[in-house]
C-alpha cells in the first residue's frame, strides 16, 4: 500500500546528491520502521525506484531519502532531481532487508559513497539505544560525500565516525583491517556501496565475525548468465502446479496465471517477492537475501531465482 506524500524540503548534499524530506499529505505520522529500511518511491514520471531511509527511525513526522543522479539513469533519479518543495510523490511501506542485530557486542558500519544512506539511519538507532558502534565512510572527496556536515558534528555521534576521503580502493582493506582487530565473533558488520567496495569489506571481516554477521545492502542488480537455464515445475502450497520454461521467471509465470504476487524492482534487489520454499532446492540469483538465508534454502526471490531441483514447492508471503 502506498501513501501520497509532499516534498517538504530539498537539500543539496553534493552536486550529484540531493536529499528530499517527505511528509504525508494527510498530516498523519508514518508507519514505524527499523533502521536500514527502504521504501518504494514513485516519481512524477511514474517510474518506481527503491530508496533507503536516512532519517532517525523514531521520528515518524517525516521520511528522508537521498537521491544520486546517475549518468545511466533510466528515469528515476533524473526525475527526482527535478522535483521541488510542494511536489507530490507516492511512497510505499518501509521494508527491511538490512536491520540492526539486537545481540551484537559491537556494530561496525562501513559505507562507500551513496551507501551512507541506510547506514546513517542505523547509526541513529544505535546511538539512541546506547550501543557500541563505529561508522566508517569512504568517499572520493569531501565535496562528493553526502551528510558530511552532520557526521562531523560531534553532538550527533560523538567520536564514532571515521571519515576517509580519497583513499584508493586498493588501500581500503588495510584501513579496515585495523578496525577488525577490535571485533569478535559476536560483532556485526553492515556495509553498503558499490559492489566491488562491498566485496572488499566482506573479504576483510568475514574471517573475523563469520559470514552470517556481515550484512550487505545492494543498490544494483548482478548481471546473470541465463544461457544454461533449464525448465522446472513450481507447486504452490495450495496445490496449484505450474511449468516454468527456461526463458521465464517464476514471478512472470504466476502472474500470467492470475496469481497475485507482491513485487517492486523485479531485479532481485528489493525483496518484495521473497517467498518461502517448502520443498526443493532454489538457485539463488538475488541481491536481497543474506548468505544465511540463502544457505537455509527456505526462502527465494521469485523474480530472478530459479531451481536446482526439477520441482519447487513454495509458499507465497
Amino acid at each position: 500500500m502506498s501513501v501520497s506524500v509532499r516534498v517538504a524540503e530539498v537539500i543539496a548534499e553534493t552536486p550529484q546528491i540531493r536529499a528530499l524530506r517527505l511528509v504525508r499529505e494527510d498530516g498523519a505520522p508514518f508507519t514505524p520502521y527499523r533502521a536500514g529500511a527502504h521504501v518504494d518511491v514513485t516519481g512524477p514520471t511514474g517510474v518506481l525506484r527503491q530508496y533507503s531511509l536516512c532519517s532517525p527511525p523514531e521520528d515518524a513526522s517525516s521520511l528522508l531519502i537521498a537521491v544520486k543522479r546517475e549518468a545511466e539513469s533510466r528515469g528515476g533519479s533524473a526525475a527526482l532531481h527535478e522535483v521541488g518543495e510542494g511536489d507530490r510523490l507516492e511512497v510505499g511501506e518501509p521494508r527491511n532487508l538490512l536491520t540492526v542485530a539486537d545481540d551484537a557486542d559491537r556494530h561496525l558500519l562501513v559505507a562507500g559513497g551513496i551507501g551512507i544512506t541506510p547506514l546513517l539511519s542505523m547509526a541513529y538507532e544505535l546511538r539512541r539505544h546506547g550501543a557500541e558502534f563505529t561508522l566508517y565512510y569512504f568517499a572520493r572527496s569531501r565535496e562528493e560525500a553526502a551528510f558530511v556536515d552532520l557526521l562531523e558534528r560531534r553532538v550527533e555521534f560523538g567520536d564514532r565516525v571515521r571519515l576517509r576521503f580519497g583513499v584508493p580502493r586498493t588501500e581500503q582493506p588495510a584501513v579496515l583491517m585495523r578496525e577488525a582487530a577490535g571485533l569478535t565473533a559476536a560483532s556485526h558488520v553492515y556495509t553498503c556501496g558499490p559492489q566491488g567496495f562491498m566485496d572488499q569489506v566482506t573479504a576483510v571481516f568475514e574471517p573475523v565475525v563469520g559470514s552470517e554477521n556481515v550484512h550487505v545492502e545492494n543498490f544494483t542488480a548482478t548481471e546473470i548468465d541465463t544461457s544454461g537455464d533449464q525448465p522446472f515445475t513450481v507447486e504452490l502450497d495450495t496445490g496449484e502446479v505450474f511449468d516454468v520454461p527456461d526463458d521465464r521467471s517464476i514471478l512472470s509465470v504466476l502472474e500470467e496465471n492470475g496469481i497475485d504476487v507482491f513485487k517492486s524492482c523485479e531485479e532481485g534487489i528489493c525483496g518484495s517477492c521473497v517467498s518461502g520454499v517448502l520443498e526443493g532446492t532454489p538457485e539463488h540469483r538475488d541481491n536481497c537475501l543474506s548468505a544465511a538465508d540463502k544457505a537455509s534454502g527456505t526462502q527465494m526471490a521469485l523474480c530472478v531465482s530459479r531451481a536446482r531441483s526439477s520441482k519447487l514447492v513454495i509458499e507465497l508471503y
